[in-house]
């Protein structure tokens, strides 16, 4: 039997309840989307809208949900006044895209009243942004040229880059990721920006993407990287930093098992395939940064354009400074972590639930009208 989400009571075990779940259907536009928003305890949910050909409405579903999910962690920990919101967008934005179907879906974020506020992701641009805010005032990630923080790719990079170093500290006693050989998965938005941070900082980057065209951009700007054939190879080859920039789901039984890196931190979403693997990682001494938290530069990023769009817009140097800050708040949750004696993914869990119920019950208070 299932639920009103299409969830059997088994798979609702998996996934902690949701505030709301909403489908979205125009047929003449061919939209069809699904918009999660786990929790709005610190504030209306924030966080992209994915285009992507999902195999079945039952996987866009899951991926939503843990998305959503992981966007309330991610905002907690950022210290944004934001809870947790996605939502996904089923088909192939490269043939499926349209102007009728963005703004459709814009007109179904707004009906949502700012419960939710978008932004881009796998799939969408700045640009698909400002076709969705003409129907919808409830978004960010815009271009810079309608008043936008433009590609929020540049923030993720840098605070990836930013946990990385806070994981350096912790393993190594140093920061520097000067000589550290750093495997990349994923060389795209955030990735290729990535490779430019860890090579200026001289790093040596081996790199692996489905994507020939991605690898050869890449490889143009900097001659010097590595490349490997696939993820097995890059796994399991001589790395010091393991950096999953892809889809979800890097992390399972095989990768870790014949995983060489003293170090896990990367760019993707929801890395962990499942429960469990934050703990073979910790029993085999690697270290992880926990991807909601180090992947939250690109959030504040839309957050400072959606929070400043009427006094005066958004301001990239205040964005980068609070995104440096995923440095200190790395290095806090290994402390945490090392302290309570958890893996940092569990040390990460807690912080950002003791956010949400500590800030949330606030409104409680009654502010009067």
């Amino acid at each position: 039997m299932t639920n009103v989400f299409g969830l059997s009571h088994q798979q609702q075990s998996h996934h902690p309840r949701h505030e709301q779940v909403v489908f979205c259907a125009d047929d003449r536009s061919g939209l069809y989307a699904i918009i999660a928003l786990f929790s709005t305890a610190l504030g209306p949910g924030l966080g992209g809208t994915r285009f992507y050909p999902y195999a079945n409405e039952q996987d866009a579903l899951t991926d939503v949900l843990n998305l959503s999910r992981a966007m309330a962690y991610k905002n907690a920990l950022a210290g944004l006044d934001h809870g947790g919101g996605k939502a996904v967008i089923i088909g192939d934005p490269a043939t499926d895209k349209s102007e009728a179907l963005l703004r459709a879906y814009g007109r179904f974020v707004q009906s949502l009243g700012g419960r939710y506020y978008t932004a881009c992701d796998v799939g969408t641009y700045s640009e698909d942004m400002d076709i969705v805010a003409r129907e919808c005032s409830y978004v960010t990630g815009r271009t810079e040229a309608h008043g936008g923080a433009g590609d929020s790719s540049i923030l993720t990079a840098f605070g990836v880059y930013q946990g990385m170093r806070a994981a350096a500290e912790h393993a190594y006693g140093s920061p520097s990721l000067h000589g550290r050989r750093v495997g990349i998965e994923g060389v795209g938005k955030v990735g290729h920006r990535l490779v430019e941070l860890l090579t200026d900082d001289g790093a040596e980057v081996v790199v692996c993407d489905v994507d020939e065209e991605a690898v050869d951009r890449v490889r143009q700007l900097r001659p010097q990287i590595e490349v490997v054939a696939d993820s097995v190879a890059l796994t399991g080859g001589d790395i010091d930093i393991y950096a999953p920039c892809a889809l979800g789901g890097a992390l399972d039984d095989a990768s870790v098992a014949r995983l060489r890196a003293r170090i896990v931190c990367g760019g993707a979403n929801n890395q962990l395939a499942h429960p469990g693997v934050e703990k073979q990682l910790a029993d085999r001494g690697i270290l992880y940064a926990p991807d909601y938290v180090v992947n939250s530069g690109g959030v504040i990023q839309v957050a400072d354009e959606a929070e400043h769009l009427e006094t005066g817009g958004f301001d990239m140097a205040r964005a980068r400074s609070r995104a440096a800050k995923i440095f200190h708040t790395t290095l806090r949750i290994f402390e945490m972590a090392a302290e309570e004696g958890v893996p940092p993914a569990v040390a990460a869990d807690r912080l950002a639930e003791r956010r949400m119920s500590e800030v949330g019950r606030l409104r409680a208070i009654w502010l009067g009208r």
